[in-house]
């Protein structure tokens, strides 16, 4: 899966629409990012760079080197302040710090069956007490079989039934840079 994200990063992927998501932008507009925030599976920055730019301490990670070489590139060229490491996110213990929000803007939907489970126990050793998990993935009502695997509302609840409780999850919109807009569930999930 590395290679394949890692290839795609040496154009621009659909999702890559040189601009935050506007489900990220209306939660952070409605006072749901706080604190130190961590984008998981960032790509080249855009999410990170606008809460960064709303005065949060942000940290994205991205297993793909060149997605985070660009949002480098963009976070010097814009001069906003924050900070991009390559990682894994089935290894976030490897930051050695917690964060109050976590954002997930289209990386829980390319994991299998297990490695779902293993990012929920990932994110655990990142995640704060009572801090909170914003994810936004493919739902099962897009239809055809363009892009990433379909989620229920059911697999979000059973991924996350350990160590955490979800709040929420209502349905939602990605923005590609193709002008189409595909159906997602948005999740917010608490660490208990």
């Amino acid at each position: 899966m590395g290679a394949f994200f890692e290839s795609a990063y040496g154009g621009v992927p659909p999702w890559d629409i040189g601009r935050p998501q506007r489900e990220f932008v209306r939660l952070e507009s409605a006072g749901e990012v706080r604190g130190r925030v961590l984008d998981v599976g960032c790509g080249t920055g855009e999410n990170a760079l606008y809460f960064a730019s709303k005065g949060h301490e942000v940290t994205g990670v991205d297993a793909a080197p060149t997605a985070i070489r660009k949002a480098k590139a963009k976070a010097r060229d814009r001069k906003i302040k924050a900070t991009f490491v390559v990682q894994d996110a089935l290894n976030l213990d490897g930051l050695a710090r917690t964060f109050d929000t976590v954002t997930d803007s289209g990386l829980f939907h390319v994991f299998d069956d297990a490695d779902r489970v293993a990012f929920a126990r990932s994110l655990l050793a990142v995640v704060a007490g009572r801090g909170r998990y914003y994810m936004m993935c493919f739902s099962e009502r897009e239809p055809g079989d363009w892009g990433p695997r379909r989620v229920t509302p059911a697999e979000i609840r059973g991924t996350f039934r350990t160590g955490w409780r979800v709040e929420w999850i209502r349905e939602a919109t990605f923005e590609t840079n193709d002008s189409r807009e595909v159906q997602a569930w948005l999740s917010r999930i608490v660490r208990e």
